[in-house]
């Protein structure tokens, strides 16, 4: 059976919806018309949407074709992976595709699940989501369902609002924003979607973007995304109607997508759910998914053949989802300052403490008591850094800013007039070096994680 990829289409996404409306049954399936994604596409109507890592071709779901042929189909697309030099591997695939042959499958998460129609009788079961939708109504948050033409133009006075709402919520997260299926593009095929804005005082503070799920009739919660200054109950609210919504328009599926981790997973992905938490929290998603009551959790899969290894189909999946690879979102992360770099930080004092204390103060510094100085200095910001990294306090972090950037600018100062002219070796050289550049990226970090909290304390009490 021939075989084509999307580079001989200038715009395959037409031809790729076409197969959406039949045969889009992942919920995932309509996220593939978004931004970043490859196409290979065969003559016998399906289709896999995948992105190039530049060592596999890591494919959005299962693929989109008839249920009878999705096994047939993955493996054809495994082949052409293999042809063009490339591993290849399903994130996010659902259970009709783990019993096809050839794949090994690895719970990743579980996705829940409701019927819209039986969202009222959810409402009277819980009195705490009850009193959620109270609150954000008794504040003056409403709910609008947005017309695609407000949004479709770019620089529209919505879509502006909108933006501007993505950009602050992104703000906040411990985390760059990450590509793949959790990129935020709300606007795009608009006309498909049904898009929910939260207004409170007629400022926009919050946002559902739904997506359709054509074969089974559902939607799919995409993105969720409130304001920190939302008032609580913002985002129910917003759940709210995406469930009304959707039981208007008669249908009986509807996701609020993966709670990654969640549910029985294999130990080491249950220790990267405890461990990671300063940088993500699964439990917590989860959690808040869970308090929507659904009707059933799905597991959710990553699939790949049978002979490649597991581990690495894992290691191309974070490729996929961090866009320009795993070491610069690392040092994107680290520069954002999430508290476990703060503590990490605070902890990388002591021994560089120490190691002041131990240092001949006639020969690095301009005087022993310039280095008992630098030592006490040291010593109160490594607990006042392992203090930030517990809790956010506003004065105690705008007072840390200062001083390291103060630090930073005296040990420079002290490189240049008194270090440099001393210079004995090329290991003295580097050590001055570490000693400038240490301070001028904390100063970096802390300046950005400052930066981060105070959006998230903005948040209004009650």
């Amino acid at each position: 059976m021939p075989n084509r990829t999307s580079e001989s289409e200038p715009d395959p996404r037409a031809r790729v919806l076409e197969l959406l409306r039949r045969h889009g049954w992942n919920a995932t399936s309509f996220q593939v018309l978004e931004g970043g994604f490859a196409y290979w596409l065969d003559a016998a109507d399906a289709c896999v949407a995948y992105v190039d890592t530049g060592g596999a071709w890591v494919a959005a779901g299962a693929p989109i074709a008839d249920a009878a042929r999705l096994g047939q189909v993955a493996r054809e697309f495994v082949e052409a992976a293999a042809r063009a030099g490339r591993a290849a591997c399903f994130f996010a695939t659902e259970p009709r595709f783990s019993d096809s042959p050839g794949f090994e499958h690895l719970l990743i998460g579980e996705q829940p699940v409701w019927d819209p129609h039986a969202w009222e009788a959810t409402l009277r079961g819980s009195s705490s989501l009850r009193e959620q939708l109270r609150r954000a109504r008794a504040k003056g948050v409403a709910i609008e369902r947005a017309r695609p033409a407000d949004v479709s133009l770019v620089g529209s006075p919505l879509r502006l609002e909108l933006e501007r709402v993505i950009a602050t919520w992104q703000g906040t997260r411990a985390m760059p924003p990450m590509g793949f299926l959790v990129h935020v593009a709300p606007f795009e095929f608009a006309a498909e979607r049904r898009l929910f804005v939260a207004r409170s005082n007629e400022r926009v503070v919050g946002l559902a973007a739904v997506v359709p799920v054509y074969a089974r009739g559902g939607w799919f919660v995409e993105d969720l995304i409130r304001t920190p200054e939302a008032p609580n109950g913002t985002t129910e609210l917003l759940v709210d109607a995406a469930m009304r919504d959707a039981a208007g328009l008669g249908s009986n599926y509807l996701t609020l997508g993966l709670a990654p981790l969640a549910g029985d997973v294999p130990l080491w992905l249950g220790l990267a759910r405890r461990y990671a938490a300063p940088l993500y929290d699964f439990r917590g998603l989860g959690a808040f998914k869970a308090k929507f009551r659904p009707s059933e959790w799905v597991p959710i899969y990553l699939s790949h053949p049978s002979t490649q290894s597991t581990w690495a189909a894992v290691y191309h999946c974070l490729r996929a989802f961090s866009r320009r690879g795993l070491l610069r979102y690392g040092l994107e992360t680290l520069l954002r300052g999430p508290a476990v770099v703060l503590r990490g930080l605070g902890l990388l004092l002591l021994p560089w403490t120490l190691l002041l204390a131990w240092l001949d103060g006639e020969r690095w510094f301009p005087a022993p008591s310039v280095k008992w100085a630098w030592v006490v200095f040291d010593l109160a910001l490594c607990v006042a850094l392992l203090a930030l990294g517990r809790r956010f306090r506003p004065w105690l972090s705008r007072a840390v800013v200062n001083l390291v950037t103060l630090d930073a600018a005296l040990t420079l100062l002290q490189a240049l007039s008194f270090n440099l002219p001393r210079l004995a070796s090329a290991g003295d050289a580097l050590g001055i070096a570490i000693a400038v550049a240490a301070p001028a990226v904390a100063s970096r970090i802390l300046a950005n994680a400052h930066r981060r909290a105070m959006r998230v304390e903005s948040r209004p009490p009650g």
